[in-house]
Parts: C-alpha cells; structure tokens; sequence
C-alpha cells in the first residue's frame, strides 16, 4: 500500500503539514519497518519529518509499531536500559564504564546500539575491546547479568526493521525519527525498565519529557556526552528522573553552577582500545571514576529501589 497520502499531508513544510495521529503514525511505521514502501517514498518520508519535526502523537505510534517487531527480553527485576547511538568523536565514550559500574553493583544492565560505527567510536567497539561478548538471543542477556555484567544488544538483534531505518541515515546524511524511536524502546515488556535516555537539544528534552510523563514511563532524562546518555566527565549535567512518569526528587541531580575548577584525569586518546584500559584502570580501583559519571551511577540506583518496590507491589497485586 502506497504511503502516497501520508506524504501528502506531512511533505508540506513545517508551517503547512498536517499532523498524525497515533493510529495513523503506527500504521505508516509499520509499513516502513516491514519494508513495504519503495526506497524513493521511505527517502521523502523521512525528509518530511525532518522538515516538520515529529509531534509526541506521532513518536508515539511510531513506538509502538516498533515494539510490535521488538524482541522481548524477560526479567523479574527492574533493569536499566541504555540506548547507545551516538558513539565519541573527541572525549572518550564512557558508556560502558556508566554500564559496567551499575551492573558490578548489583543491577542488570542491557545496553542496545548500532553492531559499528563508521565515523565515531562506539559502546560495541569499546566492549568488544573489553571482552565481553554480544547477546545473540535472551539467554546471553541472562548469562550477562548471572556474571554481574552489562549485556549489550545489537539493534539489528534487538529489532532489525527498526536498524534497517537507521541505516538510511548513511544514504540521506542525517538521522531520522528512527534515532528517537531507539532511544525510546523498551524490550523489556511488563517488567519495569529505567531508560536512560540523551536528549541532544531543548526541543528533544522538552518532548521527551511530555512523553515520559504522558505514558507513566521510567526514565533519566539528562544531555549527556556527545550524544551519549552519561553524564558529561567534565562538568556535572542537569539530570531529571522520573518513577512512572512522576519527578523523583531524590533521584535528581542540578547542572553544576560555575566556573569547572579541576578536570578529571581522562584519556589522552578516545580510540576503543585506549578507552578499554581506561575503563579497566577505573574499575580495578587504580584511577578514580570522573565524580558526574559517580552521581549518575548513584542517582540511577536510587531510582531503582523506587522502581523495585513498585514492581514487588504489583506482584503482590497480582496474585
């Protein structure tokens, strides 16, 4: 089925088109993941939406058709879930050290991303330096957390359709609402999930902050590092936190005020390998962990004790 009619109504410029609404979002998404459009329409829908900006209606349905072609990972635990995109160009990706002390603490960890990344350095180069292997399927996401590891998911994994989209950036050179959509997956079902979620701009913040609290969701929203959702080694971001769509003060964090007095000591190289050592040097104990990336990792526990009683309380609802 041609998404001709859509285009029309979205193809008309940032004052002119016309919205979706979320049954309509989900519908064309759908037929975008599954490969049912031409190359020529999938091309015109995306620069569509990038002229005129998605609306939270719109992400939404767009979830949801993505959901419906997710693999589900199950847990009886709150999990955090952190969606790696963007990769480093200049500091080093600390991600994984984000991921790897959470999971050394106690929590399951599940990070998805892209399998590589031709311009940037990225979470899955920097844990396959590190060895720990990729999950295939759910049981490797157990056996992670059975180790006291983070497990990181492939996207194409995870949901193929869904990388398929992205990877159309590298055809137009720009991203698109798939990018927003990753960030915003949930693999996880009924079991409870804090998203730790990047918002690049105030336009992104603003609408993801709408969304968490229209659908109840668990998230941090923070503006992390180079488009990665930890907090920025240099200078403490501001971090909200949410427990079912609600601000959780206790897990918040204000931007650090003035002038940044000491730098912490990072690497002088943010290639994989170099970042890899790092990572371990912090971890062994022999370098101190960049006190921002320490306040998230405690701000993120702090969530999680919200979010697992909540998930004991509606076990014992259940039964």
């Amino acid at each position: 089925m041609s998404i001709i009619p859509i285009l029309k109504d979205i193809g008309r410029g940032a004052q002119g088109a016309r919205h979706l609404d979320r049954a309509r979002a989900s519908a064309v998404m759908g037929q975008v993941l599954d490969g049912e459009v031409s190359d020529l329409e999938l091309g015109a829908f995306v620069m569509a939406l990038r002229m005129k900006g998605e609306t939270l209606d719109e992400l939404a349905g767009f979830l949801d058709a993505a959901h419906e072609r997710c693999l589900r990972v199950r847990s009886d635990r709150p999990v955090v879930l952190i969606p790696s995109y963007n990769g480093s160009r200049r500091l080093p990706n600390l991600t994984p050290l984000l991921a790897m002390e959470l999971a050394r603490a106690g929590a399951r960890v599940l990070v998805h991303g892209p399998a590589s990344e031709p311009v940037r350095v990225s979470t899955a180069q920097i844990f396959h330096d590190l060895g720990l292997p990729r999950a295939q399927q759910q049981a490797d996401v157990h056996a992670a957390w059975a180790r006291r590891e983070p497990a990181f998911m492939a996207l194409e994994t995870l949901c193929q359709p869904l990388q398929r989209l992205l990877n159309v950036r590298w055809t137009v050179g720009l991203r698109n609402s798939g990018h927003s959509i990753a960030k915003m997956l949930n693999p996880l079902g009924a079991a409870r999930c804090l998203r730790i979620v990047n918002t690049t701009h105030p336009e992104f913040s603003t609408l993801m902050s709408q969304w968490v609290q229209r659908e109840a969701v668990d998230a941090m929203l923070l503006r992390g590092t180079e488009g990665e959702p930890v907090a920025d080694p240099r200078r403490q971001p501001r971090i909200d936190t949410y427990v079912a769509g609600q601000p959780y003060a206790a897990a918040c964090v204000p931007a650090q005020d003035g002038v940044v007095t000491e730098l912490p000591l990072l690497p002088r190289d943010n290639d994989g390998a170099t970042t890899a050592l790092y990572i371990q040097s912090v971890l062994a104990g022999e370098r101190p962990a960049p006190a921002p990336l320490t306040r998230q990792v405690q701000a993120i526990q702090q969530a999680l004790v919200a979010l697992d009683q909540g998930q004991a309380f509606q076990s014992r609802q259940a039964r």
